[in-house]
């Protein structure tokens, strides 16, 4: 159905391979202190539901607050 957002089958769990260092999708969405509206992924009109801003709550807990 066109439009209709897609949510990850997993449970609500982030894969791993996301969250092993700190990407450059990663480092936007932490300069842009999650604000969707100005991402460059949101502007590309995707189906899924985004999952950077867990992402960066993971990383910041793995990894500590990124070097910039």
């Amino acid at each position: 159905m066109a439009g209709e957002a897609f949510y990850p089958q997993t449970n609500g769990e982030l894969s791993e391979s996301i969250t092993q260092n700190w990407t450059e999708q990663a480092l936007e969405c932490y300069r842009l202190n999650g604000d969707c509206s100005m991402c460059s992924i949101s502007k590309g009109h995707y189906s899924f539901v985004c999952q950077m801003p867990k992402v960066i709550e993971a990383l910041k807990a793995l990894y500590g607050e990124p070097e910039l």
